[in-house]
């Protein structure tokens, strides 16, 4: 991890999706282990405001409404400040529109001197009938129509940013300057907006499942060929015809695909956490046999390591391609396992590292996921066929030590002193711009 943070500036006009795209970035960051956090300036100016009147507010003439927005862009870039210099943070978004060249030199200039040192949907309309939010936000964007600058190819060369055109048919990228950037560059890349659901599900109930052993390659048991059977049904009522099936390597969630007849495609990255020494061992057993291993793992779940295995930041790890496949795809059949399908429920869901492992992912249960403007819907369907109980709640001393684990760790970053911090600026406009500035102090 480096030392150097990055703030991330959108630029573009309402509607245009920056916020939508601010909110699966952090998201996604904060998946792969990159402290992120979004600031919303518009979020800033509901607090400040409490009631929104009309697109009067916007319009350029207008001095209170000017300064309102300039007092909320000040307090945001403050809590930027705070967040990457105080609080550990890594990357920082400030979403706004920016549309102008001369709020975005205020944003630069305020980076070098402090820190070296779906539309209708957002709440403003809430209580709006839908033809009276639809002509008032349309007046809104031509209140910014009126002094928006795009960022220009030959005044804003020494920047780095990517310019998103057309929903994403066409991309403009410049000077993209490190590892963070260039991953930033390719997730945003992938990802669109078209409707689609993503359905999730462990295999049908194992052999070594009902013998309560972790692990291995066992065959389904009785009750997990009968799920095999209900999960064909239930997708083939779906109707979906374009529906893609992924599956492990490993015997369980082949076996259950089998049942569906239909194509589907085996990932050797979907199979299961390795449990090292402790494969195919109960919970018991591995308490007798490795009793400081089982206290380790329940003090930080998330970051311990089976003996010659796997943790949960491991597999988060190895199943950042399987994410990025998942935006691209449409509709989505996943059969895995218990903690791969948490690791994967965690990133729609926007859970943290701490959530993630106790995640609960009951088998002979389908999670059907549709992302929404700013979020994810999920819907869960039992196929009411009996299982058992794979799930371990998080036990009391993880919850004692969760408050030292976090501070050690905070206490291991790299910190810089205030004179010597590097911050990487960046813009991405909607049209979508990601600028790239290292500053540092003399």
């Amino acid at each position: 991890m480096t030392n150097c943070p990055t703030l991330i500036v959108t630029v573009g006009l309402p509607a245009r999706g920056k916020t939508y795209i601010s909110k699966k970035l952090t998201r996604y960051l904060n998946w792969i282990g990159v402290p992120t956090r979004e600031f919303n300036v518009g979020q800033y100016r509901r607090e400040y405001v409490k009631i929104y009147k009309s697109f009067e507010f916007f319009r350029p003439d207008n001095e209170e409404g000017l300064k309102i927005r300039q007092q909320c862009a000040s307090a945001a870039l403050n809590d930027v400040r705070q967040y990457l210099t105080d609080e550990g943070g890594q990357v920082a978004v400030f979403d706004a529109t920016n549309t102008t060249r001369e709020r975005r030199e205020t944003i630069i200039q305020f980076a070098e001197q402090n820190v070296v040192s779906g539309s209708l949907c957002i709440p403003d309309y809430t209580n709006c009938n839908t033809e009276e939010a639809v002509e008032d936000f349309m007046k809104r964007i031509k209140c910014y129509e009126n002094s928006y600058e795009t960022l220009d190819e030959s005044l804003d060369r020494d920047l780095s940013y990517i310019k998103i055109m057309d929903v994403g048919r066409r991309f403009l990228v410049n000077r993209v300057l490190d590892h963070i950037q260039s991953r930033i560059v390719y997730y945003l890349m992938n990802i669109h907006i078209t409707p689609r659901s993503i359905y999730l599900c462990r295999h049908g109930e194992s052999e070594l499942n009902v013998k309560g052993r972790i692990g291995g390659d066992s065959g389904l048991s009785a009750r997990g060929k009968e799920f095999a059977r209900f999960l064909g049904q239930f997708i083939q009522e779906q109707g979906i015809s374009d529906l893609k099936v992924w599956t492990s390597q490993m015997k369980r969630t082949i076996q259950t695909a089998e049942a569906l007849n239909v194509p589907y495609e085996q990932w050797k990255v979907l199979n299961e956490i390795d449990a090292g020494v402790c494969e195919e061992m109960m919970y018991e057993e591995i308490q007798e046999n490795y009793p400081l291993e089982f206290a380790l793992r329940d003090q930080d779940k998330y970051r311990y390591r089976y003996p010659k295995g796997e943790s949960y930041e491991d597999l988060v790890q190895r199943l950042e391609p399987v994410i990025m496949e998942l935006e691209r795809q449409e509709n989505v059949l996943v059969i895995c396992h218990q903690a791969v399908m948490r690791c994967l429920l965690a990133y729609f869901l926007d859970k943290t590292a701490e959530e993630l492992p106790y995640l609960k992912c009951p088998l002979h249960t389908v999670l059907k996921l549709t992302p929404v403007a700013y979020g994810c819907k999920v819907e869960s369907i039992s196929l009411n066929v009996d299982a058992v109980n794979t799930h371990r709640d998080r036990p009391e001393v993880g919850i004692h030590t969760h408050t030292h684990t976090h501070t050690r760790l905070k206490d291991g970053c790299i910190h810089s002193n205030p004179g010597t911090l590097k911050v990487k600026f960046w813009i991405f406009e909607s049209l979508y711009y990601i600028i790239s500035i290292n500053l540092l102090s003399k």
